[in-house]
């Protein structure tokens, strides 16, 4: 059945090319090679010179604020010049006062010497052994801060120096800021470093050949550079968070490589075939290309989900992740065709002969082989089997508590968060106070000073909130700012206790003060605590947009309801599993250590990740799931019956689906070793998701439930089959 169905389909290709709009893109590529090159090239060139000359505007600090401490933090903005606010602590383990006194002038003698400061109060600890001097550096240009601080910290120290009986330590939002930064970039740069050669590597393995290898590593690379210089494009009217480059990069090299596997390994196995190798070219576009263009366009669509949140930094991921799919998507789509056409066999230059001759030349693997005969032998035990393990791994899940990440989730090995350590310790909440803003027509009215005493009496007699408070007013006397320290760590459950009955606190004190227009309360608690609230009142929202969108899609792709309820079934559990994981290793401490983490630090799963893996995973999995569909379905066009159709469809997928998801997971876990507890969060959630999905749900779980459904798998009623366009026929969906 395979040889004569192959004549059929030779013939079928030719005649469905005029309606594939992969089929189209594929042939005239492969058919004017120097044109879909050197047209790439141009194309990349000029979005990275149109990103460099715009620059690309990234989103403030004002821009992440939701909720009420959004609300009032514009208030500030607009009554109060930003300033970087900075700490120096002198500490005496003996509490020597002469000493203490000593270092306190010298270092204010130091710091004073520099015109860009503004010294402000001194505070001694309740003990005498500490003492804290602040200072100021007005102005809202944290760039400029963080470099003219390096020359502050260097003075520091050399005053630390000459005091080498105490200890004296500075901490603040520009010194943390331009040490963070350093932490973040040298993070980055391990990354950049590391994934290219981890992906090189396992495709020199999946392909046994360094040209083949090549291709897909250059178009992704390629596509993440062209994304970066667009995103600059849309950021002039949305901004971008910072970390939207290493987004982009993650994204893109996943994408990118998965894209170009599918049709470089369907375009080798037409010409093991005996195809010429534009006729290979052909079907591999008419085929694997039209996967590829499924799958992108479902990606994108999950991506587009996070337009739905609210939030600044998730409209500024779905920019980036939706340009850099597209991209990726195109340049499979042209340039690809147009280098295997440029390349012809040469493609396959490079051998590494062990690992050449391990290849099967049917391109199936013998190890999921094995596998899937077993599988599909007892599909229902299978089934069973998998669903259990989904739904073990997800349960987990159920206990997830999100938060912002706080300073304490900072890796010690930085030296300021020990200085910060100290400072907290010795002055508790002072460095993460909660923050009352009033605005009133005259905060120094009698009434409102006397509801600002009251309400730091109620917040005192909590037990929960601490002295030294300060109240700031604004020069125009309409907004004034009470700092409150709060107990905890920023974002614990201690500190978001300290806030909710602050808030309870706010409204009947200041709230109704005569003369009062708003009151509210911000800082880091209250910022994490709006921002959770806001990923949880709209992810419904979100999960809705994307299950309903990819539904659609995929009903008019594979023309089959069941098709596209069982895709969001799996990737459902798959997501379930992932958070499961999540919450077993960053909330439970299962193999923290083994990450660098300490598990008595740990007990949230960062406030956006839950929302980014959902949309990311989704996306991701849909890569695998569409390109094997594809092939099961083309197998049952073809004649064969559904068990037939699942067993070749995987079995000739699985080495290639097996390899991207390594390169995913390799790549992934590069960030599970990054020092940023979100980073860690990320990719120990993403390599979990992959890994899952690429084994228990493409290997087991889908060939059993399709072997137990049979022909129901293609269900289509019949009002849907006369409105629904014929296959192939994507670019009419």
């Amino acid at each position: 059945m395979a040889t004569a169905s192959s004549e059929d389909d030779d013939r079928s290709m030719h005649g469905t090319r005029g309606k594939n709009l992969a089929a189209r893109a594929g042939a005239w590529s492969a058919r004017h090679k120097k044109k879909a090159i050197f047209g790439w090239l141009a194309f990349v060139a000029v979005a990275l010179v149109l990103g460099s000359a715009v620059g690309t505007k990234q989103l403030s600090d004002d821009d992440y604020g939701t909720g009420e401490s959004g609300r009032v933090d514009k208030l500030v903005d607009q009554a109060f010049t930003d300033s970087a606010e900075e700490s120096i602590l002198i500490q005496s383990a003996d509490g020597d006062k002469v000493k203490l006194k000593a270092a306190t002038d010298d270092v204010k003698k130091t710091v004073s010497r520099f015109g860009t400061v503004e010294l402000g109060d001194t505070q001694t600890s309740k003990d005498g052994r500490s003492v804290l001097v602040k200072f100021e550096m007005p102005g809202d240009d944290e760039e400029v801060h963080e470099e003219n601080i390096g020359p502050i910290m260097a003075a520091v120290e050399k005053t630390a120096d000459r005091h080498d009986d105490l200890f004296i330590g500075q901490f603040g939002d520009a010194s943390a800021g331009k040490a963070l930064s350093e932490v973040f970039e040298d993070d980055f740069r391990t990354a950049e470093s590391l994934s290219i050669p981890i992906t090189l590597g396992i495709l020199i393995f999946a392909f046994g050949a360094l040209v083949a290898a090549g291709l897909p590593v250059l178009l992704a690379l390629s596509a993440v550079a062209a994304a970066i210089g667009l995103v600059a494009l849309p950021s002039q009217f949305l901004p971008v968070d910072e970390a939207v480059s290493s987004v982009i990069l993650l994204i893109g090299l996943a994408v990118g490589v998965d894209y170009s596997m599918f049709y470089l390994r369907r375009e080798r196995e037409e010409r093991a075939r005996g195809k010429e190798a534009l006729a290979a070219i052909d079907a591999a576009a008419a085929t694997s290309g039209r996967a590829v263009l499924v799958s992108g366009v479902t990606v994108m669509i999950a991506m587009a989900g996070m337009f739905l949140t609210g939030s600044e930094t998730f409209i500024s991921f779905a920019m980036g992740t939706i340009i850099v799919v597209a991209v990726a998507m195109i340049g499979s789509l042209t340039v690809l065709p147009a280098l295997l056409a440029l390349f012809g066999e040469k493609v396959d230059k490079g051998r590494i002969p062990l690992l050449h001759r391990l290849r099967r030349k049917d391109g199936e693997s013998r190890v999921w082989n094995l596998v899937l005969d077993r599988v599909l032998k007892r599909p229902a035990i299978a089934a069973v089997l998998a669903t259990g393990l989904l739904v073990a791994l997800a349960i987990p899940a159920f206990g997830m508590h999100t938060a912002n990440s706080g300073l304490s989730d900072i890796s010690r090995d930085v030296p300021i968060m020990q200085t910060y350590d100290r400072m907290q310790a010795a002055f508790p909440g002072g460095q993460v106070p909660a923050v009352v803003v009033v605005k009133a027509d005259d905060v120094t009215a009698p009434p409102v000073r006397e509801a600002l005493a009251e309400l730091k009496e109620e917040a005192l007699l909590t037990g929960k909130m601490n002295e030294p408070t300060t109240l700031t007013v604004s020069d125009d006397k309409t907004v004034a700012t009470l700092q409150i320290p709060i107990q905890g760590e920023g974002t614990d459950e201690v500190s978001e206790a300290a806030l909710a009955d602050l808030r309870d606190i706010v409204p009947r004190t200041v709230g109704v003060a005569p003369g009062v227009h708003d009151a509210g309360v911000t800082g880091w608690t209250a910022g994490s605590k709006d921002f959770n609230d806001l990923m949880k009142s709209t992810a419904p929202l979100v999960f809705a947009f994307v299950l309903s969108l990819a539904f659609l899609l995929l009903l008019v792709t594979f023309r089959s309801v069941v098709i596209p309820l069982k895709a969001i079934v799996l990737n459902l559990l798959s997501v379930g599993a992932a958070y499961g994981v999540l919450v077993l290793v960053f909330q439970e401490g299962v193999g923290a250590d083994l990450l660098g983490v300490d598990p008595a630090t740990q007990g949230a799963i960062t406030s956006w990740l839950p929302m980014f893996l959902f949309v990311i995973l989704f996306g991701l999995s849909m890569d695998y799931h569409v390109f094997i569909l594809s092939r099961i379905r083309e197998a049952y066009d073809r004649g064969m019956e559904t068990e037939q159709a699942v067993a070749h469809g995987i079995k000739t997928t699985a080495s290639v689906v097996t390899a991207a998801a390594i390169v995913m997971v390799g790549v992934f876990s590069v960030f599970g070793t990054l020092s940023f507890i979100d980073m860690k969060q990320m990719g120990v959630g993403l390599a979990a998701a992959v890994l899952i999905d690429a084994t228990i749900i493409r290997a087991v779980l889908l060939p059993a439930a399709m072997k137990l459904l049979g022909d129901w798998n293609w269900y289509l009623p019949a009002p849907l089959a006369r409105r629904l366009p014929r296959r192939p026929a994507l670019e009419h969906a």
